[in-house]
């Protein structure tokens, strides 16, 4: 009798194991180079069509590019001290005038009248100082009678006494006719003293009162003598030598009093106003230098004057010529200017472009020294001026760099070239 016998798995790897962990292995990897593997994308580009620059350890010359306009240096405006209707326009804006040449004529009619008024009440007042004059003059004389007959008087009392004294001795006449004739003679005496010392009074209060009329009349002359200065003024004439600027009026325009018409340049000095980013304003000061080639000179300047008012992003500066000028210089000329905003120091200079745009300054793409794809890098820029950036950190002398504008490359961290 046969017995079934137990058949023993067979123990150890088999084949279906080793096409499992095979198949673990490669997702393994995959999965790997999925996650920890390169990120990095390219972009292909034609490098002929790349603007590539090198870095260069040189001077960097601290200043920034701007444009001035030629204006004179010293401009007077025409501001208007009376007012009128304009009658005439005798000479136009951009002409050259003298000092003294008539402008504009105005007329003022109320002008006019104030003056007839004035002369009129000095007309008044002149004739009341003649008749006072001559009223003093006439009380003057009448004192002086009255003062010549009193001394008449005197004289014949004097007479009168002295007999009356020598009678009274001898005894030809009483007591109380001489007492009479004495004291007669000494009121006399007393009566004149007192007339005196009025008509001194008299006098010295006709003179004051002379000296009040005619202080009077002066001030009365001397406001004739304004009105009419004020009539004057409505010819509106060039205060100096210069060029006429603008000059805002019409035939039959009103124009008050204060206004201001035009401005006059005065052609025998320039001065050069800028306009500067506001970005430079705290290191903008008076005594920079700058400087612009005309007709291959150089020419240069000195800061006058910093505006502190920023309008629109930028602020103004005046500069005048330190030396020479160009010769025929005219107002409105434009120039562009270098303006100095510190000492040239040593540094790594990158030529400027549009990458600055697409990246701020913060990276750049560095060609490989295979020269046949460029990297990103992250850079760090410091000052700039119309040529270069100076570069801080991130790049060496000798290396190239891609400068054109970034936006067509997109994301892209490798640029390769066809």
């Amino acid at each position: 009798m046969s017995m079934d016998r137990k058949i023993e798995k067979k123990k150890g790897i088999k084949a279906k194991h080793i096409y499992i962990f095979s198949i673990a292995v490669i997702v393994l990897i995959l999965s790997g180079k999925m996650i920890f593997g390169s990120q990095s994308s390219t972009f292909r580009a034609e490098v002929d069509k790349l603007n590539i620059a090198e870095v260069n350890a040189g001077s960097f010359k601290d200043y920034v590019s701007i444009i001035g306009m030629v204006e004179p240096k010293t401009t007077i405006y025409l501001d208007l001290e009376e007012g009128g209707k304009v009658v005439e326009k005798l000479i136009d804006e951009g002409e050259t005038v003298k000092k003294g040449d008539v402008i504009v004529k105005l007329v003022n009619n109320d002008l006019k009248l104030q003056i007839l008024n004035t002369e009129s009440s000095l007309a008044y007042q002149s004739n009341e100082l003649r008749n006072t004059l001559i009223s003093m003059e006439q009380q003057k004389i009448t004192n002086l009678q009255q003062l010549l007959s009193i001394d008449t008087d005197i004289i014949k009392l004097k007479r009168h006494y002295e007999q009356n004294l020598m009678l009274f001795e001898k005894g030809f006449i009483s007591e109380e006719d001489f007492l009479t004739s004495k004291e007669n003679y000494n009121f006399s005496l007393r009566d004149r003293e007192l007339r005196h010392q009025r008509m001194v009074q008299d006098s010295i209060f006709r003179a004051n009162q002379k000296l009040q009329m005619n202080s009077s009349l002066m001030t009365m002359k001397q406001n004739l003598e304004m009105v009419r200065e004020r009539l004057e003024n409505l010819n509106i004439k060039a205060p100096a030598d210069g060029q006429l600027g603008s000059l805002d009026i019409e035939i039959g325009q009103s124009i008050n009093r204060g206004e201001r018409i035009g401005q006059l340049h005065i052609l025998n000095d320039f001065k050069i106003v800028a306009d500067v980013d506001e970005h430079y304003i705290d290191r903008v000061r008076r005594g920079l230098a700058s400087s612009f080639t005309r007709n291959g000179k150089e020419y240069k300047q000195i800061t006058k004057k910093v505006y502190p008012e920023v309008r629109d992003g930028r602020f103004k500066v005046d500069l005048v010529f330190d030396g020479d000028s160009p010769k025929s210089l005219r107002t409105g000329q434009t120039y562009h200017l270098k303006l100095e905003l510190g000492k040239p120091v040593d540094a790594l200079l990158l030529p400027r472009g549009g990458f600055f745009q697409s990246t701020g300054g913060q990276w750049v793409f560095v060609l490989d020294k295979s020269g046949d794809f460029a990297t990103k890098r992250a850079i760090k820029i410091g000052r700039q001026n119309s040529k270069y950036f100076e570069v801080l950190e991130g790049l060496e002398a000798g290396e190239q760099v891609i400068i054109n504008n970034y936006e067509s490359f997109g994301n892209n961290d490798i640029i390769e070239f066809k």
